[in-house]
């Protein structure tokens, strides 16, 4: 099969053990990043198999409506950006393993690693000694201190655990039955969503982004925060309302910030309002970028193509296009 992979920023994938299971095919990696529907049609004419980087790219109808020859598109994770019903009525079948039972150790870590960014100043001191400055501020034990955790999965069960690793006091918000779980667990459950808010340190976000958790973190929230306290989002920038986390952090509740993730990305604009802030760390989107966690993620991938390919595909999405060949 002809398989386009899009995204590949850094060209690794080819560099991936796991690349192997692709030989045989015809394979074509792009290191750019292409939207607009015409040229992205221009670019994917021709191939069977679209492999997709997360939601770097979005695969709308009118993208496909231009893609004839189009019969799998292969990735990992959940998957709004991807127009299933689209595909579905075009024939293309939709393979995305969904992991649900394994954490993403690699953003956990990145979470944590904002957390210690953010309490310690490190940025600015790291930045301060360039210049020739010693010593630009005064950072914060993290120890005895409150870590809110909202959405108590996969990765915030592993991000609870860093944080009582550090001596955190750690309390968990997020639906009926994650509060459950982390009851068990030994963490403490606030009275009330606005007690999370208004009682964390930390706060780090960790739920998928759906219909319904779309800006589920509002103005109202973000302002009962404290003016020390630090909201960490490494999820998806959708959880959070539009602008209301620059207002919020402007207006100093909370004092900080320490975000992976954006509305439009890649955010290439040096002017953008969250990486011009001086209370905000930006990192580029790198909570899943680690080779261990890419080998991990395209096996499944590259597997997913490689089932296709010998007629017997693996988590599909839209199994109706498969039943009516």
């Amino acid at each position: 099969m002809r398989v386009a992979i899009l995204d590949d920023y850094l060209d690794t994938l080819r560099t991936l053990r796991c690349f192997e299971i692709l030989a045989g095919h015809e394979v074509t990696v792009f290191n750019d990043h292409v939207q607009a529907t015409g040229a992205l049609a221009e670019r994917l004419r021709g191939f069977d198999a679209l492999v997709l980087i997360r939601e770097r790219t979005e695969i709308r109808a009118p993208l496909l409506d231009r893609l004839p020859e189009l019969r799998l598109i292969s990735q990992r994770s959940a998957y709004p950006h991807i127009d299933v019903d689209a595909c579905t009525q075009h024939g293309i079948t939709v393979c995305s393993n969904l992991h649900s039972d394994t954490p993403s150790i690699a953003t956990a870590e990145l979470t944590w690693g904002l957390v210690l960014a953010a309490a310690r100043g490190i940025p600015e001191q790291v930045q301060g000694l360039r210049e020739g400055r010693w010593q630009t501020s005064i950072g914060s034990t993290l120890a005895g201190r409150t870590l809110g955790v909202y959405g108590y999965g996969r990765i915030g069960a592993v991000v609870a655990g860093y944080g009582r690793a550090f001596g955190m006091n750690v309390q968990a918000w997020g639906r009926e039955a994650s509060r459950e779980r982390a009851a068990r667990d030994g963490l403490a459950v606030p009275r009330s969503r606005e007690e999370l808010f208004a009682t964390s340190d930390v706060l780090s976000l960790h739920m998928r982004l759906v219909p319904a958790t779309r800006g589920i973190v509002g103005a109202a929230d973000l302002a009962l925060m404290r003016p020390d306290a630090v909201l960490v989002n490494t999820s998806r920038a959708g959880l959070v309302e539009p602008g209301a986390l620059e207002a919020a952090l402007r207006a100093g509740r909370p004092g900080l910030a320490a975000v992976d993730v954006y509305e439009q990305e890649p955010v290439l604009d040096r002017s953008d309002p969250l990486v011009t802030l001086p209370n905000v760390i930006c990192t580029p989107h790198i909570g899943y970028v680690t080779r261990e966690e890419w080998e991990l993620q395209f096996a499944d991938i590259f597997e997913q193509v490689a089932a296709f390919a010998r007629g017997a595909p693996i988590n599909v999405v839209n199994p109706e296009v498969v039943s009516a060949v």
